[in-house]
């Protein structure tokens, strides 16, 4: 028996009416009783007896009938529960954020300014699943691959520099020499996050490991101990936010290439909701405005 055949039969034995049943499902009555011998048939025993010109369930139809009442309700569920989703995620932004965290959620609130209707959905997930757009980071020059088809992609240069406090003396240099500073206590954002490694590559190319004092997950917490002259750091150019009224100065390296890659990646994906590829333009266009500040 397939599942139209049960439907059929389970609309007659609601209504134990065929006329009523054909036109409740909109087919001709004579397909309706066609149905009914033949699932009869397979199963070798009558669902249906005649009181005069009516039908009634027999004992083998009602036990038919109350085994599908458990099943119709759900299965006639399942087009509504899909389409609700469907709704849910034409209005849902799925984002993979591996680097420029706080660049990323600047643009995420100005873009809900614009369209308060969207539902962000914000993971940090190396392989890409599961997500519209994502962004990591990598060395300028080399290529990020990722798990999941990119149908768009953008990389955008970003600087990286020393952050120094204000109040010391490498806060009076124009340029620094990251060499020199072997000794120096580092304050680092810590070993989980992409731009660790960035900074780590740096300092290898040099030819030294940097004293890490301090490290956190958080640029914030970075920003504040350098602040308090605790150390110095590595500050990308505009993904971590403005410091212009912290106690941290932004020196220039002179003696290596200091520079990250931010890939972003619109993702191809049946799910994928009908603002992804705006959001996708609008967070080039916001990374973009940092780069060029």
């Amino acid at each position: 028996m397939d599942l139209l055949k049960l439907k059929y039969f389970y609309t007659v034995a609601q209504l134990e009416h065929i006329t009523k049943a054909a036109e409740r499902l909109h087919i001709a009555q004579p397909a309706i009783t066609k149905t009914i011998k033949l699932i009869e048939s397979e199963l070798g025993v009558p669902l249906f007896s005649r009181v005069g010109r009516n039908i009634k369930l027999t004992e083998y139809g009602k036990l038919l009938k109350n085994r599908l009442d458990s099943v119709f309700p759900i299965i006639d569920g399942i087009e509504s529960e899909i389409k609700a989703l469907k709704r849910e995620n034409s209005y849902t932004v799925r984002l993979n954020v591996m680097a420029a965290s706080i660049a990323v959620m600047q643009a995420v609130l100005e873009y809900k300014n614009l369209h308060p209707e969207v539902v962000f959905n914000l993971n940090q997930h190396s392989s890409n699943v599961d997500c519209d757009i994502s962004l990591t980071t990598d060395f300028a020059g080399d290529t990020v691959v990722g798990k999941k088809t990119a149908i768009k992609r953008c990389v955008i240069e970003e600087k990286i520099f020393l952050a120094v406090p204000k109040i010391s003396e490498y806060a009076k240099r124009d340029s620094i020499e990251l060499l020199s500073l072997k000794d120096e206590k580092f304050i680092y954002i810590a070993g989980s996050r992409p731009f660790r490694a960035v900074c780590d590559k740096i300092c290898s190319d040099l030819g030294f490991k940097p004293s890490i004092d301090f490290e956190s997950d958080s640029p914030i917490a970075v920003k504040n101990i350098i602040s308090a002259d605790a150390g110095v750091g590595f500050w990308p150019q505009f993904s971590w936010g403005e410091i212009d009224k912290s106690g941290v100065k932004l020196i220039p390296i002179s003696d290596a290439d200091c520079k990250r890659n931010l890939v972003v990646e619109l993702h191809s994906d049946n799910c994928r909701s009908k603002y992804a590829e705006s959001f996708y333009s609008y967070l080039i266009e916001q990374l973009s405005k940092g780069q060029n500040s």
